[in-house]
């Protein structure tokens, strides 16, 4: 690796680009890792500086405009890109137990024998308030502002002036449309700086970002020009109703829900399973079936449900998720995800995780009545995350700045503004719609879902009933894949499922640009 060079181009804070080379078993792939921020404008006026990390390989003589280029982000809202980045995508990752455990610190990393570099350029975005993106101060202000260094009280002052001058411009950025524009912007300009408008380009994005990329899907044709080869949505987030409705008076949240449940009691072994111990296909394939019929007949009916019936509907959903019946028919088939996490291991004073429920951890509140502890696979991955994207960008790509690199910004999340033109609320906003306008837009753009098992935040479920519900044509049908592997919302922290990812990937990228 060489030393990092700095520049300014097109902000006041540097970049640093570095050498590197990926060493797979079967070949060295060199590349070029550039960390550094590309300023948004408006008017002919930065207003914002959005972080960005791109590994650019450099192969022979190969023609750069013929390599594919993914364009990556996250979720939350307010989540960096460092998920993907150091979880799954990037050439180095984060080494996680084999079943996606999480491990004693410090955080390890270790080379990603599964990046996607082998196929495809990877550019990692962080959208504005998260990681090192901020608002443009226009001569470093922000940077200066997070310095703890300051050199009289009157400095103070004006640093927190400055700080919060900086989250005022920042918040104009945390709602969908402004969000998706400056992705949209950023998209452009790299595309023009890196020369790269004639490569095949692609958009990959985690729970709200699979929100983004199906409304990408669209936009990024209709307004920017840009002609996506793929779409690759993971864990996605495509219609909040299915997210937020789970209320006495919802039918489909609930049945989109249910498979994940089973899913998760079959790994525990906790569950009565549909065909032979250890056959999970069959398992949900039941569970699939009952959702759609006797689970939607019991919440369509309610109590007009003869009594004989809405009691043998208890005891075979009981049998599938692993709860009790007297559970189930206390709450008439509506248990949450927090009761499904408290109740599936209670008699060990354990609870499972709500982004993935393979994962175990100690019920700190064991004699409470309601579940009150907090969910180890969402709150205790931060120091893995932070440590490594922390020691990854400052250390081995040379990235110096005083920032705070913002991993998840609840402030964020919290502002968020979901409604569009103030006509919609956050309960009915979705994105499926422009995903298939995306899909008819451009009949050669190839998609492809994907969720893990034991996820009850995104349920994979819920993209199924989603996809049989888009009407597709038949010529752009196949171009929709639908593949879910064992593990939760993050489901690559699993060495298997990651494996079998990396190999879909290669082929879903080659069938893409053939």
């Amino acid at each position: 690796m060489s030393e990092p060079s700095n520049s300014t181009a097109n902000s006041t804070r540097k970049t640093s680009v570095t050498e590197h080379t990926l060493s797979l078993p079967d070949r060295q792939i060199p590349y070029t890792a550039s960390a550094g921020w590309l300023t948004l404008f408006d008017k002919d006026k930065p207003i914002a500086d959005l972080f960005h990390v791109a590994y650019l390989v450099k192969e022979g003589a190969e023609d750069p405009a013929n390599r594919p280029l993914t364009f990556v982000f996250n979720g939350g809202p307010g989540a960096a890109s460092a998920y993907l980045h150091m979880g799954a995508l990037g050439p180095k990752r984060i080494l996680f137990g084999e079943n996606g455990t999480l491990p004693k610190p410090p955080v390890r990393l270790g080379d990603n024998l599964e990046s996607w570099l082998p196929f495809t350029d990877l550019v990692f975005i962080d959208p504005v308030g998260t990681g090192f993106s901020r608002a443009s101060q226009g001569n470093g202000a922000a940077d200066k502002a997070s310095s703890s260094d300051a050199e009289s009280k009157s400095d103070d002052k004006g640093a927190a002036k400055d700080s919060e001058a900086s989250k005022e411009k920042e918040a104009e950025f945390w709602e969908v449309e402004r969000d998706l524009k400056a992705l949209g912007e950023f998209i452009q300009r790299f595309l023009s700086k890196h020369k790269r408008w004639l490569s095949p380009v692609f958009i990959a994005g985690e729970s709200y970002g699979g929100f983004r990329v199906a409304k990408l899907a669209r936009i990024l044709q209709q307004e920017f020009g840009v002609g996506l080869s793929g779409a690759i949505l993971i864990s996605p987030a495509l219609e909040f109703n299915l997210l937020l409705g789970l209320t006495d008076y919802d039918l489909t949240s609930w049945i989109t829900l249910l498979p994940s449940y089973a899913a998760s009691a079959a790994h525990h072994d906790r569950a009565q399973w549909a065909g032979q111990r250890g056959d999970m296909q069959a398992h949900l394939s039941a569970a699939e079936q009952f959702a759609r019929r006797t689970y939607l007949s019991l919440l369509v009916l309610g109590d007009a449900m003869p009594l004989e019936e809405r009691q043998a509907a208890y005891e075979q959903m009981a049998k599938l998720i692993g709860l009790p019946t007297d559970l189930v028919t206390q709450k008439a088939g509506r248990l949450g995800i927090e009761v499904f996490s408290r109740e599936l291991l209670r008699d060990r004073q354990r609870i499972v995780g709500l982004y993935d429920a393979s994962i175990v951890a100690i019920d700190p509140f064991p004699d409470r009545t309601n579940f009150e502890g907090t969910d180890p696979t969402l709150d205790g991955l931060d120091r893995l995350f932070t440590g490594a994207i922390n020691s990854h960008l400052r250390d081995t790509l040379g990235v110096e700045t005083d920032l705070v690199y913002n991993l998840l910004s609840y402030e964020v999340f919290k502002a968020w503004k979901f409604d569009m033109n103030g006509q919609l609320k956050q309960g009915f906003i979705g994105s499926i719609d422009d995903l298939r306008i995306g899909m008819t837009l451009n009949p050669y753009m190839q998609v492809y879902v994907t969720h893990g098992l034991f996820d009850l935040v995104t349920p994979y479920f819920a993209s199924n009933h989603l996809a049989d519900l888009m009407k597709l044509d038949p010529e752009v049908r196949p171009n929709l894949t639908l593949k879910h592997y064992e593990g939760g919302h993050m489901f690559y922290t699993w060495e298997r499922s990651r494996k079998s990812w990396y190999a879909e990937m290669q082929a879903f990228y080659q069938k893409a640009i053939e």
